[in-house]
């Protein structure tokens, strides 16, 4: 059965283009959504993925109404492919798994993001590395610097509650538990 997936991303825009195109190509059956295709978890995308058979051809008019990024349309398609169902971009010819060529240039798509991948993470660890090395810190911002630390300390000995400190440095009791020793909270 050759099944049509139309979007558009707002509810005031019209499917009326892409529902002539894909019925036109014979599209027997077509979701429908009016979602935001940077959302990879579409309600009917992912119906009409679950409802897929071997022997299915999956049609969009273009690319875009598909999927936002290379890697979600590569992963769109591998699911669509992992069904046993192939798939065809009405405005974009060589998107096509329904031939060879098709198939040949998905594929070379596919080792493209993944080496565009592999240079994004090395990249982002070569980054975080010199970042650490010049002192920079990641992660959450701490409640209380050293300073503020030493003084709850000394307020703590001098008798005062856990949760007096922490309301004058605003914050909530367990983090004095977390940060300060916990033989200061006693």
């Amino acid at each position: 059965m050759k099944i049509g997936y139309a979007r558009v991303s707002t509810g005031d825009q019209k499917l009326s283009l892409q529902l002539e195109a894909l019925k036109k190509a014979g599209c027997q059956r077509i979701f429908r959504e009016k979602a935001s295709g940077s959302y990879r978890d579409r309600p009917e995308l992912g119906r009409m993925l679950d409802q897929l058979r071997e022997g299915d051809v999956v049609a969009v008019w273009r690319l875009d109404r598909l999927a936002r990024s290379t890697r979600d349309l590569l992963e769109i398609v591998a699911a669509i492919g992992t069904a046993g169902a192939r798939f065809q971009s009405l405005s974009e010819p060589w998107a096509d798994t329904t031939t060879h060529a098709g198939r040949m240039i998905m594929t070379i798509f596919a080792g493209i993001a993944e080496f565009e991948r592999d240079l994004i993470r090395e990249r982002t660890g070569a980054g975080r590395r010199e970042a650490q090395r010049r002192g920079v810190r990641f992660g959450r911002p701490r409640k209380m610097n050293a300073e503020q630390q030493e003084l709850a300390r000394r307020l703590l000995k001098e008798g005062q509650s856990v949760r007096e400190v922490a309301r004058t440095f605003s914050v909530h009791p367990a983090t004095l538990y977390r940060i300060l020793a916990p033989a200061s909270c006693s």
